[in-house]
């Protein structure tokens, strides 16, 4: 065991485990190990690590739910840090306050109960708060952002501060101000609605989902980005690219916009189809798809 492992294991009141495979943590179920994860239970522990760790001078990555990630079959270096034991939720009149590691569906669902309108359309988005927060996650037209109001944040050494909106800017899946920082905790100003029409349009959304989407099969949601004026779903399906697979990884059946693991998918399947997906609509279309996807670790 790394000597810095040892330090960390010693200075922490939580687990810290040597070889965890992330396949059972990702939403893609594949990947290699880490070479250690950290599961604090709360922001103070883990703004206590994240400063043990910066001076020790262990590269640190910070994970959520992992539904929008997935590491090398090699595994990851350094020490995953995940934000999933940060959990929390609070009504406040027409303020909600959610901890960094509670799913985002959980404060949609609140939301909608309590009358709050304003995230009813992000129901059934995976992951985390904090995940949620860092990429600005949104679906049907709503945005995370939209809503947002400030978020307490720790920097790579653990110092923490409050981040206001007016301190950030965002775009479509990206807030620039957040990288190197992690988020612990955010809040979200809602507006007054009834609750009978919000938990209605949540049950449309979440419908339209399960109607639209592989849920049944291991994925990470959408791969790439939306291109400018168009939609990588509808380029991969017009390039007929639908059922396209690489070992146990497939370019899904249902909505074209996904891969999905059909048993058995290695890292290097799911990144070697994205690959070719793109080089395929890039030969055929001229479009340059991104990914939106975050890639961990050695491919």
């Amino acid at each position: 065991m790394a000597a810095w492992l040892e330090k960390l294991k010693e200075g922490a009141a939580f687990p810290v485990l040597a070889g965890e495979p992330s396949a059972a943590r990702a939403s893609y179920r594949a990947g290699g190990p880490f070479e250690a994860l950290a599961l604090p239970g709360s922001a103070d522990e883990l703004s206590g690590l994240l400063r043990l760790a910066s001076s020790l001078g262990v590269p640190v990555t910070v994970l959520g739910a992992m539904t929008n990630v997935l590491v090398g079959d090699r595994g990851l270096p350094g020490l995953a840090l995940s934000t999933a034991g940060l959990r929390g939720l609070a009504v406040e009149g027409t303020t909600l306050r959610l901890a960094a590691g509670e799913p985002w569906d959980n404060a949609v669902r609140a939301a909608c109960e309590a009358g709050l309108e304003g995230l009813e359309r992000t129901s059934g988005i995976p992951g985390t708060v904090g995940g949620a927060v860092r990429m600005n996650a949104g679906a049907y037209g709503q945005e995370t952002f939209d809503t947002f109001e400030s978020a307490e944040v720790a920097d790579g050494a653990g110092e923490r501060r409050v981040l206001m909106r007016g301190d950030l800017r965002w775009s479509y899946r990206s807030v620039p101000g957040l990288a190197g920082l992690t988020v612990l905790s955010a809040t979200f100003k809602l507006a007054r609605a009834g609750a009978e029409g919000l938990e209605a349009e949540r049950a449309r959304i979440l419908a339209a989902r399960a109607a639209g989407q592989p849920l049944d099969l291991p994925s990470a949601g959408s791969v790439f980005r939306r291109p400018q004026g168009d939609y990588a779903s509808r380029l991969i399906d017009a390039c007929g690219l639908k059922g396209l697979a690489r070992g146990g990884a497939a370019v899904s059946e249902k909505h074209a916009g996904f891969i999905v693991n059909t048993g058995g998918a290695t890292a290097a399947d799911i990144k070697g189809l994205m690959d070719e997906v793109r080089e395929r609509v890039r030969e055929r279309t001229g479009v340059e798809l991104c990914l939106e996807q975050v890639l961990l670790g050695d491919f």
